[in-house]
């Protein structure tokens, strides 16, 4: 019987029967809508910045070993409890693992918002589209595409907050697919490049590089094989060097290609408009892509969920 030592007496086939149940979990709840875990972790993570980030005291050295300081203190602390935790007894870890996986994982909220757009665009609603697009990108409102933007954030976001904390789970079990969302959040908070986090956010950033190297390759694979590969194949190739992030670049132009769309291009930030890499075809996107896209993150689950059920009733036998 294959197990892995971090789990207490918890063979794969239990690991990904749990996945199977943290999924299900997440369609039928959703997101917490009150006491969410990740506000109290965001007002921590706030205050915590306040402290540590004096970049107007401390040189730029300084800056990216408070960064490493920071990132420590809010990711090991609740990853080793949740250890201690789970050394207790078995069914305290198998509920640990259950929870934390729901609680890393995301794809009903992503659904949700993207189905948002969707419906506003089917009844002529272009404003509310907009707004609603807004809420999963940091772009302007009132220049926001809706329809490209969004078809982005349902790709990228597909490998943030659903398979990279599935990846995790399988590789760490509920302690790895904790750790993966607190550092994706951490990215999220502190790695821009602009003169507060440029020093400080440094080690957020790179850790959610690591941490995402192989599960967005992964999701970028997923994406190729459920829809056009070809297409897929040959824009991850030529196309993904050019995006600016080593990890968003081959999900989003594999993602672009499986769909035969083109994403990329033109978006404007906090006033400014940055020139983006077209990404994908010559076919620029419809409202009807949106829940195309959103059926292959959906597929995508449903592949890796029966392959671990699968690896897991061979490594049993």
């Amino acid at each position: 019987m294959f197990s892995l030592p971090v789990y207490p007496s918890l063979d794969y086939l239990t690991l990904a029967g749990l996945a199977c149940g943290a999924v299900l979990l997440d369609g039928w709840l959703g997101e917490p809508r009150r006491w969410h875990p990740l506000v109290g972790f965001g007002w921590l993570v706030t205050q915590l910045e306040k402290r540590l980030n004096l970049s107007h005291k401390h040189p730029s050295r300084r800056q990216y070993i408070y960064g490493v300081l920071g990132v420590s203190l809010v990711v090991l602390p609740p990853v080793i409890l949740c250890l201690l935790i789970m050394h207790l007894s078995v069914w305290l870890a198998l509920s640990l693992h259950l929870y934390l996986l729901y609680f890393a994982i995301g794809h009903r909220s992503l659904r949700q918002h993207g189905l948002a757009v969707y419906n506003a665009l089917q009844t002529g609603q272009f404003q509310q589209a907009q707004l609603a697009t807004s809420y999963m990108v940091s772009r302007d409102v009132e220049a926001i595409e809706p329809v490209s933007a969004t078809i982005e954030s349902v790709l990228e976001n597909g490998n943030d907050s659903v398979f990279g904390a599935l990846f995790w789970f399988f590789v760490a079990g509920g302690p790895g697919a904790l750790a993966y969302r607190l550092v994706n959040t951490l990215d999220a908070m502190w790695g821009y490049k602009t003169p507060r986090y440029f020093y400080y956010g440094w080690a957020a950033a790179r850790l959610d590089d690591v941490l995402n190297y192989v599960p967005a390759r992964l999701t970028a694979l997923t994406y190729a094989l459920l829809g056009h590969t070809r297409l897929a194949w040959q824009t991850w190739r030529q196309q993904a060097p050019l995006w600016d992030s080593p990890n968003a670049g081959p999900v989003m132009a594999a993602g672009a290609g499986a769909l035969n769309v083109q994403l990329g291009g033109r978006a404007r930030y906090h006033g400014e408009w940055h020139e983006r890499p077209r990404l994908g075809t010559n076919i620029a996107p419809t409202k009807e892509d949106i829940p195309r896209a959103l059926q292959l993150v959906r597929n995508g689950i449903v592949i890796w969920l029966m392959l671990a059920l699968l690896l897991g009733a061979v490594t049993y036998a």
